[in-house]
């Protein structure tokens, strides 16, 4: 009997510790997914120019001397305090700032509207533009101020510069060094600025559907709050002290529960 009831209780503990909470694991069912929920996912994302922006914009050609007076001198842009991500050096490159009205200031052609255009449409529109004057022009507008931040429970709360205009929430938290075993993966919370609107969405990262979700990729200026879960919620009301010794009655009560259980089930046979 003694043999039995060391088995059993070295069963419970193990089956205890190979248990994983259920609210840890990131895109829980997504090996049952259907079609339609796969296609879904496979939503493509171009970023828009937005108020503030900071451009570079390279004119290109054949004949390099008819490009000279689109190409401004050298000029370096750093923003200070902020981590620079995936970046290829911005440095001596001309900046161009997105006004309040969205307009940027261009050479030789002057105001030249750009918000609320893709990269792709900006490309085109300054092209056209160019075009009289030179035939075979090339374009290249990049933003070189795209921030995403990210704060609360995870590993590296920061803001963040992105070089190639695209960044997902999942990347987010990959570059932020993961959520901690302490953060709700079920309910983080996107804040976005949307002309001077504050809209706000919830991120469930237990669900694979967070692929098809239009928030899945940030924008400029987003932030992620990620709150904690209710265990440290619970565990804010306590000192650090009172935290261990509630930790050492709990351990005792469910031992002696386990226990008893045990003997009772024992006793029985």
């Amino acid at each position: 009997m003694r043999h039995i009831f060391l088995w059993s209780i070295g069963l419970i503990l193990m089956s205890g510790a190979c248990s994983v909470p259920k609210d840890i694991t990131y895109f829980q069912g997504i090996d049952d997914i259907t079609d339609k929920q796969r296609e879904m996912m496979n939503q493509s994302y171009n970023a828009n120019i937005c108020e503030d922006d900071l451009l570079t914009i390279n004119v290109s050609s054949w004949d390099p001397t008819l490009t000279i007076p689109y190409n401004p001198p050298a000029y370096s842009y750093y923003e200070p305090n902020q981590q620079q991500v995936n970046t290829n050096t911005v440095q001596n490159l001309f900046t161009y700032l997105v006004d309040k009205e969205g307009y940027i200031d261009f050479p030789v052609i002057g105001r030249v509207h750009l918000e609320g255009l893709s990269i792709h449409e900006a490309n085109s529109k300054l092209q056209e533009l160019i075009k009289p004057a030179v035939p075979d022009v090339l374009v290249n507008v990049q933003i070189v101020n795209f921030k995403v931040g990210i704060y609360g429970e995870v590993a590296r709360s920061n803001i963040y510069t992105i070089r190639n205009n695209r960044i997902s929430v999942l990347d987010l938290i990959v570059l932020a060094g993961d959520l901690t075993i302490n953060a709700n993966r079920k309910n983080l919370l996107l804040i976005r600025d949307n002309n001077g609107e504050k809209v706000y969405a919830r991120l469930n990262m237990t669900d694979p559907n967070i692929f098809a979700s239009p928030y899945f990729y940030l924008k400029q200026n987003d932030i992620i709050y990620v709150e904690p879960n209710d265990a440290k919620k619970r565990n804010a009301n306590y000192s650090s002290a009172q935290q261990y010794t509630l930790t050492i009655i709990s351990t005792i009560m469910t031992g002696v529960s386990v226990v008893s259980t045990i003997i009772l089930a024992v006793s029985k046979r």
